[in-house]
């Protein structure tokens, strides 16, 4: 008899009984996915941010739009321009250190949840439901599909979370003391 065949006629002991296997969850591994990417985007923009923060920022925003290419007297951009030529260094600095602070918000939550950390999960569903009310009312003042989208996903990842916590982040397992014999 091959060595599978015989170790699955042999009853389970209370060991291997007692023990759950974590199941594969998909839409968990895409929700950390989703989480360590959106982190990892707004670290790099606080980093950004933070190094433009004792730029001349008017010109660095010049020099842009020559890369781009856009045509200077376009009104959008103009406006853009004056709002930029009044920020300050402070703020910058503020905006960076805010940024920072979010992001490591979604990367501890995306690392927690990669670990199967119950609270891991909870602070997902806290962070993702805190915003859903914010995003009903900016599409309630402005409806665009984007903002759509995002409340959706955050409405999802709550729901998701919520209803399969049990399963998902479970970590008391226990484990009994080997049966003697």
């Amino acid at each position: 008899m091959a060595l599978d065949e015989k170790k699955a006629a042999e009853p389970m002991t209370p060991v291997e009984q007692e023990v759950p296997l974590l199941k594969r969850a998909i839409t968990l591994y895409l929700i950390i996915i989703f989480k360590i990417i959106k982190g990892s985007l707004f670290l790099t923009l606080s980093i950004v941010v933070y190094a433009l923060s004792d730029n001349n920022l008017p010109v660095e925003f010049q020099r842009l739009m020559e890369f781009l290419r856009i045509h200077p007297g376009n009104r959008f951009f103009q406006m853009l321009a004056e709002k930029v030529g009044n920020i300050t260094e402070t703020q910058m600095v503020h905006a960076a250190v805010g940024t920072c602070i979010y992001s490591m918000f979604s990367l501890i939550e995306g690392t927690g949840m990669a670990f199967r950390a119950g609270w891991a999960g909870w602070m997902a569903i806290g962070e993702s439901a805190f915003f859903i009310p914010l995003e009903c009312r900016e599409l309630l003042k402005h409806f665009s599909w984007y903002m759509f989208a995002v409340m959706l996903c955050n409405v999802v990842i709550v729901w998701y979370l919520f209803k399969y916590k049990d399963i998902l982040f479970h970590h008391h397992h226990h484990h009994p003391k080997p049966v003697s014999k």
